[in-house]
């Protein structure tokens, strides 16, 4: 498997991440120029954790997320559906941890969580809506949800050249750093079809969300839509 069909079942999808694990977080440091530290942090800034509080960090892939959050002196359990990236993280970051399973169905308890988050992971799931819905599930009433994903820039010139010109070339970078570049014209076709940050919105507030809102960063590159459960 070199690449995910764009119908995201978790088999294939997991496959695909499972080849790219030992120098993902390598190449997304490359492809985003080094903003995804700064991402994480504003991820973990938008939450707002406060010490003890339990956290599941979605989408955690090899766990490098998921021991950002826990700088905030919270419990962090990072889950995700690709064992290889777990078996990468484990071996890296020891003291995280990491949990194999799916967005669509957590291996969790009901309101166990004070907040889930997930960065750059929501596109890849097979039904956004029951993802979101199964997040809401797991997290206590009152407690919040972060997104973090790649969104449509704002200013219309960027967005084209974006678009058109920056997405394509991003294969073509990988080839360097990555075991299978062919994944991420996947992922770049992901997001060329992921709605952009209204629709998302709208989509959050339909799935057991309230007090929805966004911010960009990067100009619209990514952006963080936060809400609380109802």
């Amino acid at each position: 498997m070199t690449r995910a069909d764009l119908d995201k079942q978790p088999p294939a999808v997991a496959a695909m991440f499972d080849g790219v694990a030992e120098r993902y977080d390598l190449a997304n440091r490359i492809i985003s120029f080094g903003q995804d530290a700064r991402w994480r942090r504003a991820t973990s800034v938008a939450l707002g954790l406060r010490p003890g509080e339990r956290v599941l960090d979605v989408g955690a892939g090899t766990g490098v997320s998921t021991e950002e959050l826990a700088r905030s002196g919270a419990y962090v359990v990072g889950v995700d559906l690709s064992t290889g990236m777990l078996a990468v993280g484990r071996r890296v970051r020891p003291a995280v941890p990491l949990v194999a399973g799916d967005a669509l169905c957590l291996p969790f308890p009901d309101g166990a969580f004070d907040a889930v988050t997930i960065s750059f992971a929501l596109r890849n799931v097979v039904d956004l809506d029951v993802a979101l819905r199964e997040f809401a599930r797991i997290v206590r009433p009152g407690g919040r949800l972060v997104v973090c994903e790649c969104s449509h820039p704002t200013n219309p010139a960027f967005r084209t050249l974006y678009l058109a010109h920056l997405l394509r070339a991003i294969p073509m970078v990988t080839r360097w750093v990555s075991s299978n570049p062919d994944a991420y014209v996947y992922l770049i076709e992901s997001i060329r079809a992921w709605p952009n940050q209204p629709d998302l919105a709208k989509r959050i507030a339909a799935s057991g969300w309230q007090r929805v809102n966004w911010r960009n960063l990067s100009g619209g590159v990514a952006a963080l839509h936060h809400a609380t459960r109802c």
